[in-house]
């Protein structure tokens, strides 16, 4: 939807009487949202009527999910996909509580959200009026204190314009992530008596500043020192080429957090793979065995997931350089010897320009990242891409390229960009399998269709890792885009905490191929207890026959036991289909994932 060529109803352009819900929704129509997740309810009903109105004339739609975490995991995914702000709703009391698990993950991964929860009709607030969620109840507000960056509650019609406004702006902010509304239904059913503009411009603008000083301090560093290396965070991905540029011509060696997978191509020369959870040992080793080196950090949240163990036994002779346009990242970089706070494309853009004047030693590697001319998307221009060479070794290269029954985890990340389009977006559920795909899933990207390739093809909730995250974010990135091929990768365990989700692609004939990971188990649980020496206990699940659940819903489904069966269908014709396909994969139980950096964090000893 392009907010821009939308025509707005004024109030008296409809013999509709308008209430504050409505006046609510014709703000996110302005904002270019399409699309408000969640479960109706009696006290969130005037919206839902608003949204119905809404959906009339062609404004933002009600996406049903089947629990509230679905609903927030969905606007995740929306986001993720479309760049804009993803809206969720719930009802009082349970409504509320079941949303809290997806809007924690949202705060922890700094994704922009706005949720939208009824409250308790005023007059009623203290009385025992059901489901109370005010603050003589089980406070709502409160509640979201924790786990949102703003949570008010409207109290008064007049306040609805601002406070809405005031929690956008948050929600897109230097340091984004969740805000909370909590709207009493006599507010919502309000009548309204003037129309809200926002002014986009001033939401979207991002200031560019930064110190020209730093830029010159920086570039010295990348001059005087005879060894580099670029640790690239999520926040990278805004200035990815430029940084890359900068990387080529100071002969910098690269490597990426978790939060970054899927932004820098893994088969550039001077990629050394992940650093931190499911990470390589290359990256690694680039770190720690030149003692002269200099670490730049870049767009960088530095957690247990993206490696800080190893930040903190830098060498005495090694600096660390860390560059952020979020403030709140550098308290945990107090080792760092200079912080540079400001836009990171501002930054690079002038980096580069200085760069210029100064002569390096040309590296020998070469690389295009550009198309090739005339390139046609086929099978064999995919797996000739996946034929390019990685620069990084990988932990098991034998059980990465065995044919054995049941499928070597390993071998199926390994297959799958064999399978699926070079444009084809992974999102990644919390389990054994985020491990696997950080390590051995690694495609080669060229457009489909004449397309400009999509940025970042790997997404995952890596911060809070719920389980069952990647089934409702996969529904809402395609629901945001339905022309790129949406793949989520999710185990036996998660599956069974939140399939029923799938019934919503089905519902709204989404082509999203779920792959379950079936090991009969909580594969995490399983191998974090092993490798730990822990007690093995609560792991084990029954057999289940995911196929024929998915089959009985009304999706096409496929029982997936070796390589071999992936001959029966033509997996890129999945995405043409009117609605979701799931994929049981049966796969080793017994292999073990690369949990080096999460289990020697565990075995942790504290006096």
């Amino acid at each position: 939807m392009n907010s821009n060529n939308l025509e707005f109803l004024t109030l008296e352009e409809t013999d509709i009487r308008w209430e504050l819900g409505d006046l609510l929704v014709s703000c996110l129509q302005q904002l270019g949202i399409e699309y408000v997740f969640g479960i109706p309810g009696g006290a969130i009903e005037p919206l839902y009527n608003a949204l119905a109105r809404s959906a009339r004339r062609g404004g933002p739609t009600a996406i049903v999910s089947r629990h509230e975490t679905g609903a927030v995991f969905m606007a995740d995914g929306y986001t993720f996909q479309t760049g804009r702000l993803g809206v969720c709703c719930a009802t009082t009391g349970p409504g509320t509580t079941n949303l809290v698990t997806g809007v924690a993950s949202a705060y922890e991964n700094d994704v922009p959200l706005l949720l939208i929860t009824a409250q308790t009709a005023l007059p009623d607030i203290g009385c025992r009026a059901f489901q109370d969620s005010s603050c003589a109840g089980i406070d709502s507000v409160g509640l979201f204190k924790h786990c949102t960056r703003y949570s008010t509650l409207v109290s008064h019609p007049n306040q609805l314009e601002q406070k809405l406004f005031t929690a956008v702006m948050i929600a897109l902010g230097p340091h984004p992530g969740p805000v909370h509304l909590s709207i009493p239904v006599n507010i919502l059913r309000a009548p309204a008596r003037r129309q809200f503009r926002f002014n986009p411009e001033l939401l979207f603008h991002k200031p560019s500043l930064f110190d020209p000083g730093d830029i010159e301090i920086l570039a010295r560093e990348l001059e005087s020192r005879p060894s580099t290396l670029f640790i690239l965070g999520k926040g990278a991905s805004e200035a990815m080429d430029t940084i890359i540029t900068v990387a080529e011509r100071v002969d910098a060696a690269i490597v990426a957090t978790p939060h970054a997978k899927g932004d820098v191509d893994p088969y550039h020369p001077r990629f050394r793979g992940i650093f931190g959870y499911g990470g390589h040992n290359s990256a690694r080793d680039a770190l720690q065995k030149n003692t002269d080196k200099l670490i730049v950090c870049i767009g960088t949240l530095i957690s247990e997931r993206s490696g800080f163990k190893w930040l903190n036994k830098l060498g005495p002779r090694q600096r660390l350089i860390h560059i952020d346009s979020k403030e709140t990242h550098f308290p945990f970089t107090p080792m760092s010897n200079m912080h540079i706070r400001g836009n990171i494309s501002a930054i690079f853009s002038q980096l580069s320009l200085r760069l210029e004047k100064t002569e390096f030693k040309k590296s020998d590697s070469k690389y295009s990242s550009s198309i090739p001319t005339n390139f046609k998307h086929t099978a064999e221009t995919t797996t000739q891409c996946q034929k390019s060479k990685l620069h990084f070794a990988l932990d098991d290269e034998l059980s990465y390229l065995r044919n054995s029954t049941p499928i070597e985890p390993q071998r199926l990340m390994r297959e799958l960009p064999n399978l699926f389009p070079s444009d084809t977006c992974y999102l990644i559920d919390s389990g054994s399998g985020l491990a696997w795909a950080l390590h051995y899933l690694h495609p080669r990207r060229y457009p489909s269709n004449g397309a400009a390739a999509q940025r970042c093809w790997f997404h995952a909730a890596i911060e809070f890792t719920s389980m069952g995250w990647a089934i409702g974010a996969a529904t809402g990135a395609a629901l945001g885009n339905r022309h790129t091929p949406i793949v989520c990768i999710t185990g036996d365990g998660s599956f069974l905490m939140s399939g029923q989700e799938i019934t919503v692609a089905i519902q709204e004939k989404l082509a999203v191929v779920y792959i379950v990971l079936n090991d009969q188990g909580l594969g995490m649980v399983k191998h974090g207890q092993r490798l730990n020496g822990a007690e093995p206990i609560g792991y084990e699940m029954p057999v289940s026959h995911f196929a024929e659940f998915a089959q009985s819903l009304g999706a096409q489904a496929y029982t997936i036991k070796s390589p071999m069966d992936f001959l029966q269908f033509d997996a890129r014709t999945l995405f043409d289909a009117e609605g979701p396909t799931l994929l049981d994969v049966h796969i080793n139980p017994d292999a073990p994932p690369p949990l080096t950096n999460r289990i020697e964090t565990l075995g942790k000893r504290y006096e």
